[in-house]
């Protein structure tokens, strides 16, 4: 049983977590190289994850202990591996990423939409308990500056990375408001992803051999090619 002591450090270990959560998406923005981008998702993941199991403890749910374990494999572990083996060309390759605006400007449109998402939150958590009052508007802002950066790279690795970003912000709002969530909705979930991923990294290998970059750009070329 967790005691009300216990209770207070778990829910303020939920809220370091989702500290370290958001600043990985502020990361996301701000990394110059396919590397940073990876290793961002990779701690954002790994916070998810924490932050699921924590909530477990606070919620008494068996399901968010699994699902921590689930990240862990999935997010953690699987994902970059499969862009290791299947995009290990773009990913080792030492460049600067092309991005439309700079990185200063991009964090304070980030920070804005740090704010608009606490805004939208704020009366959607009145009188909710701490893990949804921590998770919802952490979560919401980590979708919309996921988003953001969707449309600021003009890189496919970085876009499909930031794709991911969005996946985690909706399980980190979703794990804090329904605890107790099906099972098998979260493993669909991250299957579908593990194949986009799978996919998307073979396609991204294929365009960095036959044009030397991953831009969208370039693969819009090479389809008119």
């Amino acid at each position: 049983m967790v005691t009300h002591p216990m209770m207070s450090w778990l829910n303020a270990l939920n809220q370091l977590m989702a500290g370290f959560f958001l600043l990985c998406s502020f990361g996301l923005i701000a990394a110059a190289q396919v590397t940073g981008c990876m290793r961002f998702y990779v701690l954002q993941s790994l916070f998810l994850a924490c932050s699921a199991a924590l909530l477990g403890m606070l919620d008494h749910s068996t399901e968010l202990f699994i699902v921590a374990g689930i990240y862990i494999i999935a997010k953690v572990i699987m994902i970059p591996v499969l862009l290791k083996r299947t995009a290990r060309e773009a990913m080792i390759a030492r460049r600067e990423l092309v991005q439309v605006l700079g990185v200063p400007s991009s964090l304070l449109i980030a920070l804005g939409l740090t704010l608009l998402a606490y805004y939208i939150a704020l009366p959607l958590t009145a009188g909710a308990n701490s893990g949804i009052r921590t998770g919802l508007p952490i979560g919401l802002a980590a979708v919309f500056i996921a988003v953001y950066t969707i449309t600021v790279r003009r890189e496919a690795l970085p876009q499909m990375l930031s794709l991911l970003a969005i996946e985690n912000g909706a399980f980190f709002a979703g794990d804090a408001i329904a605890p107790h969530f099906p099972l098998i909705g979260e493993l669909a979930a991250v299957f579908d992803v593990l194949m986009i991923v799978l996919v998307l990294g073979v396609l991204s290998t294929q365009v960095h051999r036959s044009l030397g970059n991953t831009t969208v750009g370039s693969l819009a070329q090479l389809g008119e090619d």
